[in-house]
């Protein structure tokens, strides 16, 4: 019986110099639920460590009795009590912009899971606070879409510039190229840039 990774992983060896670095299959990217909790969980690790992240999301699901929270729970937590984890200013109102973004939209996962990566992208964008990387972080981790690539993530970019010799400093010609070398993994470009995370991560700089 064929398996996934039979699909994609001939595919993406067809890029030689990615294929040195697409070794066994990986693990199968999950749909989880309650996306709108995943969307604030994300905007709260931003610019900190794994273990920073995880020591705060803790906290906050500790504010509810370790559940997860309903989107109006949190919308009536107090900006304090929210500060009072470990997060920014900034990212108590970004927070509370989610929650209130899934109430007055009436969001579910099921809609989510309707729409196409772009429409996605689109409509959560409109959340000050969501910025595209973390959408697109959410539609490859928790929506399971196969077919996505960060641009603008600085692990990748930095795998790619090492793996193909790139030349970063015209930024535009730069983004250019990253986009013409990730157009020849669709429709499996998750799964190529959760290979140069690996290779990146395996192999320091210094």
């Amino acid at each position: 019986m064929a398996t996934h990774h039979d699909v994609y992983i001939p595919h993406l060896q067809k890029d030689k110099k990615l294929a040195r670095i697409v070794t066994g299959p990986l693990d199968l990217l999950p749909v989880r639920r309650n996306i709108a909790l995943k969307l604030i969980g994300s905007i709260m690790s931003q610019q900190l460590s794994v273990k920073v992240a995880d020591v705060i999301y803790k906290r906050f699901l500790a504010l509810y009795g370790g559940k997860e929270p309903r989107p109006q729970q949190i919308l009536d937590t107090p900006a304090e009590t929210l500060r009072a984890i470990g997060l920014s200013n900034a990212k108590v109102t970004y927070v509370h912009n989610v929650a209130a973004f899934v109430i007055a939209e009436k969001l579910t996962d099921a809609r989510l899971r309707k729409m196409e990566n772009d429409e996605v992208i689109a409509y959560l964008t409109r959340i000050k606070g969501v910025g595209r990387w973390t959408v697109e972080m959410l539609l490859m981790f928790y929506l399971g879409r196969e077919d996505v690539f960060a641009i603008d993530d600085w692990g990748l970019q930095s795998a790619m510039t090492r793996i193909y010799k790139l030349d970063p400093t015209d930024k535009k010609a730069y983004k250019t190229r990253l986009l013409q070398l990730s157009a020849r993994w669709a429709p499996y470009r998750t799964h190529a840039c959760r290979y140069l995370w690996a290779w990146k991560d395996a192999t320091p700089t210094t």
